[in-house]
């Protein structure tokens, strides 16, 4: 029981910070300004919905990608770890501030779900993490800690104003710097998990 647990928030925790949740956050702000908050709500449960969809169908069918197209998964791990490395560089540098989208414009998929929240980092991530775990018990587990995390990240971007008032923008860029750190050491532990595996290292 207290491996599942274990398992079960270890997975959690990686999807949380996966998603750039802070990130996410300054870009949804920067995104809504003038926006009343019943609009901002109801979005960041579109984006939330739209999120999971796609993590979902990574999660499920990672082998099947990876058996269409012959890749293995160790050198998937090398590659997705690289992208996540760039990702999390990027977020310890700087945010980027994109322009506003006019109010008729539909952000809730693109740009906000993908690939701002599940961009081509995360993407490989979870094709990897979705193709390791094999058995069912641990499969099951490892799609309600995904889900947990997009109702968390969901949260934040509903509670967003209140994260505005009570973090600022200045807290909010050092929280997302903390993000692309903890990201790093992920990718770095993928790379290093592929390349002992692909060279068959005990």
């Amino acid at each position: 029981m207290t491996d599942a647990v274990s398992f079960f928030v270890s997975v959690w925790l990686k999807f949380f910070f996966l998603f750039t949740p802070f990130f996410a956050l300054s870009m949804f702000l920067s995104m809504t300004k003038g926006y009343a908050e019943i609009q901002r709500r109801k979005l960041a449960l579109q984006v939330s919905g739209a999120v999971g969809i796609f993590c979902l169908a990574l999660f499920f069918f990672g082998n099947v990608i990876f058996s269409l197209f012959g890749i293995t998964l160790d050198s998937f791990r090398v590659g997705a770890g690289a992208l996540l490395f760039l990702s999390a560089v990027g977020l310890v540098q700087a945010n980027p501030a994109p322009s506003k989208p006019s109010s008729e414009e539909d952000i809730a998929v693109v740009p906000l779900a993908m690939p701002i929240i599940v961009g081509p980092a995360t993407i490989g991530t979870l094709l990897v993490l979705g193709a390791e775990i094999t058995d069912a018990f641990h499969k099951s587990l490892g799609c309600f800690a995904l889900l947990l995390a997009v109702i968390s990240v969901g949260t934040i971007l509903v509670l967003a104003s209140f994260f505005e008032r009570a973090v600022g923008k200045k807290g909010l860029n050092i929280l997302s710097k903390i993000t692309g750190l903890i990201l790093a050491a992920l990718a770095a532990q993928m790379i290093l998990i592929g390349v002992q595996h692909f060279l068959a290292i005990k």
